[in-house]
């Protein structure tokens, strides 16, 4: 067949699929023009999810008569001066925004230049550009867009409910109003709630505005520079973290993106302090001169390319670590509440009408029995003995002294401002972990031989994957060695496991193993064996302890990294203040 050059309404409708594949992206187009004219305050208003309507309205610069002409050709942009793709500080440069999404709907563009005494339209229906005429409008630009893809209505069938296309377009703004403290946005879709965020915020407020004050609250606050290149923003305490990636905002000089070099860098940097499972939340700026960062290598310009990526992502992670581990002793706020909640009444049958009687005269007995059970007690004519005996609490350091253990698996810890919580495996099994990565990295793990070797019988497949990575596991101070069949004889263990099933550890190891991905790194896998090995060898739930020993393991949290979470990312403590509760008990 032969060649032949497409019509400019086709060629303008296949620059459409690239930039405009949704509504959300028309809306980050628009917003980011009406950023790159200088506006300090843009209204976004969305009907049926931005298929009916997106009308954005901005008090930006406005433009001319024939610039809204131009505005509306292919490839013509204000925004490259001086023609240089290397250098670029605007959102947009490549002028097709404009065109592509007049290609696929009907269009109305209204703008009145800063002096100008007149304000002129534009309306273009599928591409058929109508000639301009005067029209009424304050400085700034107002452009809405109608009937998305009337023009492509295969398009149409890839879309989801408005209610979900309104979500992504509500995601962009957001992250635009990250990016962008000082301008005032107005997010308002069908009968919803609008979204408002005022202008002149400043960064850490415009950020609590979006994320919530529970984030800023639980973050820890990130700041690093080097060779000409900054990260800042903030970083999630690791035990507040979410289902899914949804709450990661990364900006490269004030862009936001999604870039994979930048969200890999981010999970490496919490490693083994996140449950495998479970996403950190981050807010991260990353700044680098305008040479050392391609924005051309998307359409929708979310991804980017740097010319020493392995430079950033060492930023990036030196950056979170750091941070995080100036807070790691520290665990979410957020668990209190919960626990106050899991504190109200709940009461059996045979215990409700004798308890609802009595709550009706003290108020102050709607306790919870299941929390009151938490604390031990003792028969009547042996509680005075009891209370001779115990100690009197006198708080040293953060995590206070210890006064008693209940259910064999918390400890109970009286600080000057209230009552500590704390799970002894979890905090025990962050410990050992902790100081078998020192070992790991200073001279190697002490090893303890067994005076008589174990034999541990195990599936064909796991004794392949275990002994298959003898020396790795050699590293940590477990020394195994075929034995016949599917047998492995196990002749040393780590030295600060102790007294550990040798059995049940060598099938959790095999199990680690058998997630493992050929491409992570030596010492991440060494890491994440590390953790499967101390969780063995902390103190298990059921083990009475005294209260020197109490004492001691709340001693060793306060000076080990990282305390604020076991291996698996989960809380080692939950803090009550006393002002919680004097709530609780309805004293306040």
């Amino acid at each position: 067949m032969p060649i032949r050059r497409l019509p400019e309404s086709l060629v303008n409708r296949i620059a459409a699929g690239e930039v405009v594949e949704r509504p959300a992206a028309a809306v980050k187009e628009l917003v980011e023009n009406a950023l790159d004219a200088g506006a300090l305050k843009i209204d976004i208003v969305l009907r049926e999810g931005g298929q009916a309507l997106i009308a954005v309205t901005d008090d930006g610069c406005g433009m001319t008569r024939d610039d809204l002409l131009l505005a509306l050709e292919r490839h013509a942009t204000s925004k490259l001066p001086d023609e240089d793709l290397w250098n670029i500080h605007s959102f947009g440069f490549r002028g097709e925004a404009l065109p592509s999404i007049a290609s696929v709907a009907r269009v109305s563009l209204i703008s009145r230049a800063r002096g100008a005494e007149d304000a002129w339209q534009v309306d273009v229906e599928g591409g058929g550009l109508a000639p301009p005429h005067p029209a009424a409008l304050a400085q700034g630009t107002r452009i809405e867009v109608r009937d998305l893809f009337f023009a492509t209505p295969a398009r149409l069938k890839f879309l989801k409910t408005p209610r979900t296309e309104s979500d992504y377009a509500r995601e962009v703004v957001e992250r635009l109003a990250l990016a962008n403290p000082a301008v005032a946005f107005t997010f308002q879709d069908e009968d919803k709630k609008p979204l408002h965020y005022a202008s002149g915020a400043e960064a850490k407020h415009r950020v609590a505005d979006v994320m919530g004050a529970e984030f800023i609250d639980n973050a820890a606050v990130i700041s690093i520079e080097r060779e000409g290149s900054r990260v800042t923003g903030y970083a999630a305490f690791p035990t507040l973290n979410a289902a899914t990636a949804r709450g990661q905002y990364l900006f490269v000089n004030g862009r936001p993106v999604r870039d994979k070099v930048l969200l890999s860098a981010l999970r490496a940097a919490y490693g083994d302090l996140l449950p495998s499972s479970r996403h950190p939340l981050a807010v991260l700026f990353i700044e680098v001169p305008a040479q050392d960062v391609d924005v051309n290598v998307h359409p929708a310009k979310t991804e980017v390319r740097f010319r020493d990526a392995a430079r950033i992502r060492g930023l990036m992670i030196s950056g979170i670590r750091h941070a995080l581990q100036e807070s790691a002793q520290f665990t979410t706020n957020t668990l209190t509440p919960h626990a106050l909640q899991m504190a109200q009444p709940q009461e059996s049958e045979g215990f409700a009408d004798s308890a609802t009687a009595y709550a009706q005269n003290f108020p102050s007995y709607a306790v919870s029995r299941s929390f009151l059970s938490m604390f031990p007690s003792a028969p009547p004519q042996a509680r005075s003995a009891e209370s001779a005996s115990m100690p009197t609490a006198s708080p040293v350091g953060r995590l206070g002294a210890a006064v008693a253990q209940i259910h064999g698996a918390f400890i109970v810890a009286q600080t000057e401002s209230g009552v500590m919580i704390i799970d002894q495996h979890a905090a025990h099994e962050r410990i050992v972990y902790e100081k078998m990565k020192q070992a790991l990295d200073e001279h190697g793990i002490k090893r303890q031989i067994l005076l008589v070797p174990e034999v541990v019988e195990m599936d064909e497949a796991s004794a392949g994957r275990v002994l298959a990575r003898a020396d790795q596991l050699a590293e940590l101070g477990l020394v195994i060695e075929m034995f016949g069949g599917n047998a492995v004889l196990v002749r040393e263990i780590p030295a600060l496991l102790g007294k550990t099933d040798v059995g049940a550890l060598l099938c959790d190891m095999a199990e680690e193993l058998a997630e493992y991905d050929d491409s992570r790194a030596l010492r991440e896998r060494l890491e994440s064996l590390c953790a499967t090995i101390a969780c063995h060898g902390s103190v298990r739930a059921g083990r009475l302890l005294t209260i020197d020993e109490m004492n001691a393991l709340l001693r060793q949290m306060e000076s080990t990294p990282n305390s604020g979470q076991c291996n698996h990312g989960r809380p080692t403590y939950v803090e009550l203040k006393k002002t919680d509760l004097e709530k609780l008990f309805e004293r306040r």
